[in-house]
């Protein structure tokens, strides 16, 4: 039985909701765990390949699910949104998540330590590793967003696991404010790969969340490399972490968390080139861009993987509120909605071709682009930003009057 909440609406009128995901939430809490699958089936059959198995569930089954299963499309009444995000449940859930980080990339280890496996097999286990502790850099987003320092803490430990510390700093003062508009590396350009969007985005996250961590300590009076630096926090919880692990199974977690941290890596640029790809706020007469607001982000509301990923698919709405709680997101009508959830999204983006056929009709297909280049956030490649007029000539104005 899901658990009722009462309230009165703005007319007076009894509010009743009851959370029929509360319990299937509990998704986002066990599927870090997912690389135990792998590790379970080589076990039982000794072929190296099933270690693979996670990417299986992850890139097919997912997906497959969300196409069956579908979208869902409801939302709290507001008149209940204050109690929901006071009900500890939800947050206990974040909470518990963080050590299974531990857990599946220490697991992970283990089995490669104590295993004779093949190089590749090697590999292949560090790739499922760091597709997982990229679902760890989403629990370090939910909890990053807010404001209790518990949950500030618990940000920075599981961004320890595929270390990715600077991401709180980065994202929460950095993404947000500039999310997509040119300036921002995180925001893709139409046009854009997502390789050559990585080229900018890992090293600008990382440029710009010393920069703003600098300048937060500076007020303060406090060196840059002081023990007050969130993000070196989170860096020496990392540096016990993997080097503890080096210790203990041998020189082959060199290559093993390498790979483990550049695919974790790999997938925030994955959800970051997917969330706004191509997407642009207006530039106001003042010379500033306008608020963020829903029509700001690809949403998605396909109900399997939202319950993997802490509602993350609604971006929409976290990017108009923030510190707004998972369970609370909304969805709303004429957003820009993506065709599946992100485990399809992520195999497409990374096939550029099939990407832009995808995509591109779709951007400029949004009420709020209608066809108009100029409310799109283009490549500032000269060439690419060619080829797309020349692509799509007479939908938009002449590329003079196209922002930059």
């Amino acid at each position: 039985m899901t658990k009722l909440y009462l309230s009165v609406g703005p007319d007076g009128q009894r509010v009743e909701y009851r959370d029929r995901k509360r319990w299937w939430w509990l998704l986002s809490v066990v599927y870090p765990l997912l690389p135990f699958t792998g590790i379970a089936l080589h076990a039982a059959t000794g072929h190296e390949i099933a270690l693979g198995l996670p990417l299986l569930i992850s890139y097919g089954l997912m997906p497959l699910l969300d196409l069956l299963i579908g979208e869902d499309q409801n939302n709290p009444p507001e008149a209940v949104v204050p109690q929901l995000e006071q009900e500890r449940y939800y947050r206990w859930l974040t909470w518990l998540t963080v050590p299974l980080h531990f857990v599946a990339l220490v697991g992970c280890a283990w089995w490669v330590g104590t295993q004779n496996l093949s190089w590749w097999a090697v590999l292949m286990l560090a790739y499922v590793a760091g597709t997982d502790s990229g679902l760890g850099i989403n629990t370090g987003h939910e909890l990053g967003h807010k404001y209790t320092a518990v949950e500030q803490w618990l940000a920075r430990l599981v961004l320890a696991v595929p270390a990715y510390g600077h991401f709180t700093v980065e994202h929460g003062r950095g993404h947000h404010r500039s999310v997509s508009t040119p300036e921002d590396h995180a925001s893709a350009r139409m046009g854009e790969s997502i390789y050559r969007f990585a080229c900018r985005e890992l090293p600008g996250g990382i440029r710009r969340a010393w920069s703003l961590e600098a300048e937060r300590l500076a007020q303060q009076h406090r060196s840059v490399w002081s023990v007050h630096n969130t993000m070196l926090q989170s860096y020496a919880v990392t540096a016990v972490l993997q080097i503890s692990l080096t210790i203990a199974f041998g020189w082959v977690m060199v290559p093993f968390l390498i790979v483990h941290n550049m695919v974790a890596w790999w997938q925030l640029t994955s959800a970051n080139y997917v969330e706004h790809y191509g997407l642009l706020r207006e530039r106001l007469p003042n010379g500033k861009y306008e608020t963020p607001q829903p029509h700001h982000s690809w949403n998605t509301n396909h109900l399997v993987t939202n319950l993997a990923l802490f509602h993350l698919q609604r971006h929409s709405d976290h990017h108009a509120y923030p510190s707004r709680r998972y369970q609370s997101l909304r969805h709303f009508e004429d957003l820009p909605q993506l065709p599946s959830g992100y485990f399809g999204m992520f195999p497409l983006s990374y096939v550029p071709a099939l990407w832009f056929r995808v995509m591109d009709p779709r951007l400029l297909a949004l009420p709020h682009v209608n066809g108009n280049l100029a409310r799109v956030n283009i490549d500032q490649d000269p060439e690419r930003r060619a080829r797309i007029f020349a692509r799509y000539a007479g939908a938009g104005e002449a590329s003079g009057s196209v922002q930059a």
